[in-house]
Order: C-alpha cells, then structure tokens, then sequence
C-alpha cells in the first residue's frame, strides 16, 4: 500500500509540472503566432486526446515527461518533413530568434513562477517547526552507524559548527554541510568535556549515500504511547499515555534506544516496565516482529519551536528558499563533474524521488516537494544539453550574437545526441535507483 501511495504523489506531482511547464512554451508559442499542434502530458501511447482549434491536447500512456509540438521546429520527435518547404509565417523557424528563445524558456520560466509561488504559501500557511538549539542539547544526540564511525556517540550535545551557535538543529547536517568547501567542525560537550570533532570534505561527501545519511545525526526524542496499533500487535496492554521505562531489564528513555533494543530482540516476546499515572507497571508478553517493532503507535514530546510569517515577509523567504534549491543542484552537479560527489549516491531517478515523498499522503510535505522539484525541473531543463531547452537557448543565443543560424541538419544531429545523452542518463539513474531501493 505504501508503494501505491508513494506512486500516486509522483505522478500527481510530475503530471502537475510538467503540465505548466509544457504550458508555458505553448502560451509562449501561442502569444507570438506559431502554430501548436500537439499539447502532451506524458509520452505516447496516447491514453486520451481532444482537438481543440488547431492544437490536440492529449495525455500519454508514459507520465515521466510531456511534449509541445510546434510548427517547424526540430524536437525530440525528429519530425523534419516540413523542413524541405519554404517555412510558413506560422512555422517557429519563421519566427525572429529572441521570440524563438522566450518560446524555449517559456516552460522554464513557468517553472520557475510555479516554484517560487509555492514556496511563498507554504512559508506562509506553515511556517517553520523545528528542533532548537536549546531543545537538542538538553536532550543530546542519536548517532547513527555512519556518525558512529566518524567519532560521535549518542549522548553528545552539539554546541556549534563551524565555530557559529545554530539555532535549527536542521542546521547541524544540511545541503550546506554535504557541499562544504573544507572541513566541517563540530564542538561538542561530552560528560562535560568540550572538544572539536572535524570532518573532511570527503567524509561529509560520503553523507549524499542514502544509507550514510539515514538517521546520520538526530535528537534523541523522549516519548509516549499513544493508544494506537497495527493490526497484528498484541502489544494492547499498552495504554495512551504510558511512557517507557525498561525493555527486560535494560532502562531506556529515548525513542531510538528503545527502537534498538527492540531490533535486538526481533522475533521474540518482550516484559515492557512503563510509567502509568505516576506508578511504574510491567507489562508481560510484548510480541516483537521481525521488523523489530511491537505495532503501537507512539509520539515525541519535544518543544517544539515554532517560526510564523507574514505575507510580506514570506515574499522575501520563499523566493529566498526556492533559490537556493537551484544553487544547491547546481554546486552538487559541479561536484559529480569534479569528483568530489559519487553520482551513484547524489542522483534520485522516479524511485528514489517516489520514497521522498513516503508513504502516506501529507498535503503539506506534497507541495513542499513539488515546489522543490519545479525548481530542479527548471534547473535542469537549462542545462546546456541538446534536447532540453537549454541545449535551444545555447543555439538561439549563438544566432542572435553571430547573426547567423544553425543549419537544420545540424540541429537534427545535435537533437539526437542529446537524446541519447538523456537517455543514457535515464536509464543509469533509473537503475542506479532500483539498486539502492533493493539491494
């Protein structure tokens, strides 16, 4: 179920920008007399299609991607035959070059309005929830495996990085400490002794692998039960409100200790001590499956800091967020080309975008990663590889600068190569994808 759900935002999300984005060249082709003959929202073969005027706006049986055909111009379906006849006023090729470029960078730039648009409600309407400084140190860190073997324990309390007091723990491992130029150093009070812990550029590179980053660093979360179970866990002794005391003999406080020791104990049954009304009860007979769980539903009791917005003010930050989202794609890209990330870790294809999105339906957490993935798409489509709009900016602003345009042999070449290039890229991605999801 979590599989169908997860593949449901997807495609929900993508069909939603790739259809404004195939809209902004289409209004844009629209706006300066060129003729639109097909409008699409997924690849062939064509599941449903309706005529409208002289455009045929259909949907295709493949949602990874849509399509505008223009009049006259060389595009991922090599359809050239038009091109042996003196172009028509209403062709894209008749048309003068900077309308040519605003054509092409149409879908980006609706991208880009959708995005930012995006970003600004949601900043807006929600705000920022976050773990504070204080609320971490208090309660300490959960190292993960990864941290574990660069030297933090569970327990530590996190002062600064890089010398500076944050004030989201969010900050102690984000986009900005995957792409440090340098060493990322952490001053950390342990027991009571203070003392630096220093990462290298290729240690926090090694974060962008999934596993590595899971849980890398997180605050140790003090819990509850609160009255909710699975279908098959006997573990309905447990009353809301019950807070964990011992597993067996072990004492336990937080909820990642009590997950890992339950992870221990996977397939057997478990005596449960917990605190109920002031009054310590053990509850016997606890199943634990081979997943390590017991089925009952818990909740953290952190403080929780909360960061409202006015509208004026979320003009500024979202905008603000929605472009650093590009800048952080476009320094990551520059470290896969220098070495310095590991393609296989740092790329997501539809599988590994369909697990960010999880397992069950969260309107907000939907539209904070559609807003964030209209500004890789936007990213993206810019590169400078033919087949993307890009690769048709490069050519169209060569001509404007030169005065002379590209053969249409030549674009045809150049589509082709570009296609493969993408296409290369896809199925790498995709099966690099199925690998990290499976094995």
């Amino acid at each position: 179920m979590d599989g169908i759900i997860m593949t449901v935002q997807l495609l929900l999300s993508l069909s939603i920008l790739v259809g404004v984005h195939e809209f902004g060249h289409l209004i844009a082709a629209k706006a300066f007399g060129m003729r639109v003959e097909k409008f699409s929202i997924g690849f062939p073969p064509k599941i449903w299609g309706i005529q409208i005027g002289e455009t045929e706006y259909g949907i295709g049986a493949i949602p990874l991607g849509g399509f505008v055909k223009i009049t006259g111009m060389i595009d991922e379906s090599l359809d050239t035959k038009s091109l042996d006849k003196d172009p028509e006023p209403y062709e894209f090729r008749a048309k003068p070059a900077w309308q040519r470029l605003i054509v092409m960078l149409g879908g980006i730039i609706v991208n880009v309005i959708v995005g930012v648009t995006i970003f600004i409600l949601i900043v807006f309407s929600f705000g920022d929830v976050y773990i504070s400084r204080d609320e971490a140190i208090k309660h300490g860190i959960s190292a993960g495996t990864f941290a574990e073997t660069l030297g933090f324990q569970d327990g530590d309390k996190i002062l600064e990085v890089n010398g500076r007091e944050y004030v989201e723990f969010n900050e102690t491992f984000n986009a900005d400490i995957l792409l440090a130029d340098g060493e990322v150093t952490y001053t950390i009070d342990r027991d009571g002794k203070v003392f630096d812990l220093t990462l290298t550029q290729d240690q926090t590179a090694e974060l962008a692998d999934e596993e590595n980053s899971k849980e890398f660093l997180s605050v140790r979360a003090p819990f509850e039960f609160n009255g909710e179970f699975s279908k098959e866990s006997n573990a309905q002794k447990i009353e809301k409100g019950d807070r964990i005391l011992q597993v067996g003999d072990v004492e336990v406080t937080y909820f990642q200790d009590f997950r890992a020791l339950l992870d221990e104990r996977s397939n057997r049954m478990v005596d449960l001590t917990v605190m109920r009304n002031e009054r310590p009860i053990t509850l016997t007979g606890i199943k634990v499956n081979e997943e390590g769980a017991i089925g009952a539903g818990v909740t953290t009791l952190f403080d929780p800091s909360i960061r409202t917005y006015t509208f004026a003010e979320a003009l500024s930050e979202g905008p603000a967020r929605a472009f650093n989202v590009v800048w952080v794609n476009a320094k990551a890209i520059g470290r896969i080309f220098t070495g310095g990330l590991d393609a296989r870790d740092s790329l997501a294809g539809p599988i590994g975008i369909a697990r960010i999105f999880g397992g069950n339906f969260d309107w907000e957490r939907f539209w904070r990663i559609t807003g964030l993935l209209s500004m890789v798409l936007a990213f993206m489509n810019l590169l400078p590889i033919p087949a993307l709009d890009g690769g048709h900016v490069v050519f169209l602003l060569t001509e404007m600068i030169s005065g002379r345009k590209p053969s249409d042999k030549f674009l045809e070449n150049s589509q082709k190569v570009g296609m493969v290039i993408l296409l290369s890229l896809m199925v790498f991605i995709i099966f690099n994808d199925a690998i990290k999801a499976w094995f």
